[in-house]
């Protein structure tokens, strides 16, 4: 008899979940995203602010990265909203809390949150625990991206490829080899005209500001070591290129230093993302 193993939050999605909530108690407003509900959903401990991942000083830049592309999706998606656009799909949606925070924008939509199966069940779970509950609106996509196709899956969740939809892919593309992340491209350029795709990445280490590449570098070597490495990082203008030859009409890169000016400018305190990440934001 096979034993059934309890479903679990993804050690990932917490800590990101945790460093937005990290956000909000250490550095000094205005904030760029106001975010309790992944802490709620994560329900870490009270001790949870001890860990040695949650350094208010050794993870600001991780932090920043983490709340302001957050920021810049959902701006998006409040964009293409008010334009018409109805569905919104999350590729690996971890602790994503946009659903629960702001309700009145994403019951105009119809929020398709595609992630694996365990740590969906659990999410699942905790939101009926916490009380936020899966509205109609909502719909948690399980899949196996390993064996499974996201986009039958989303078909057989309702998704109308025929409708626009904006879609999200944040701190995954290094996970993936670049046939992968070429796919993902040619499969979301295939999407309904007004479509858009938002999709982080890593640019090549030469990219990266040299003060911050022994952080990047650290962070290499602990994904290896958790046998989760990275695989593929990017020159942006190569990205871009690959967005066009994929079928977008339009495809621009979303620097560090824009995501900076944007939510950042004015603060004394130094606070700004981490030049590790970028955007690249592509239409069809």
């Amino acid at each position: 008899m096979t034993e059934q193993t309890e479903p679990t939050a993804d050690p990932t999605a917490v800590r990101v979940a945790l460093w937005r909530a990290l956000h909000m108690l250490v550095d000094a407003p205005p904030h760029a995203l106001d975010d309790e509900v992944g802490l709620r959903l994560a329900d870490p401990g009270g001790d949870w602010r001890a860990r040695p991942d949650m350094d208010p000083q050794e993870t600001r830049l991780m932090r920043a990265s983490i709340v302001a592309r957050a920021r810049f999706v959902e701006d998006l998606v409040v964009e293409r909203a008010a334009e018409g656009v109805g569905q919104y799909v999350l590729l690996g949606a971890g602790l994503d809390s946009f659903a629960q925070r702001r309700p009145q924008t994403a019951a105009g939509l119809t929020v398709y949150e595609i992630d694996r199966a365990g740590p969906q069940s659990w999410k699942r779970r905790r939101l009926a625990e916490t009380g936020y509950g899966v509205p109609p609106w909502l719909r948690l996509v399980s899949v196996d991206f390993e064996t499974q196709s996201w986009w039958e899956r989303l078909g057989q969740a309702g998704f109308e490829p025929d409708r626009p939809a904006v879609v999200a892919s944040t701190g995954v593309t290094m996970y993936l080899t670049r046939e992968a992340v070429e796919a993902m491209l040619r499969q979301a350029a295939a999407l309904a005209p007004g479509s858009t795709l938002a999709t982080t990445f890593m640019p090549t280490l030469e990219r990266v500001e040299p003060e911050e590449r022994p952080l990047r570098r650290a962070m290499e070597e602990a994904a290896h070591s958790s046998g989760t490495p990275f695989i593929s990082f990017f020159v942006p203008e190569e990205l871009v290129a690959l967005a066009l030859r994929a079928g977008f009409g339009r495809a621009r890169h979303v620097p560090a230093t824009e995501l900076s000016e944007r939510y950042f400018a004015g603060r004394t305190d130094g606070l700004r993302p981490s030049s590790g990440e970028e955007l690249l934001v592509a239409t069809v």
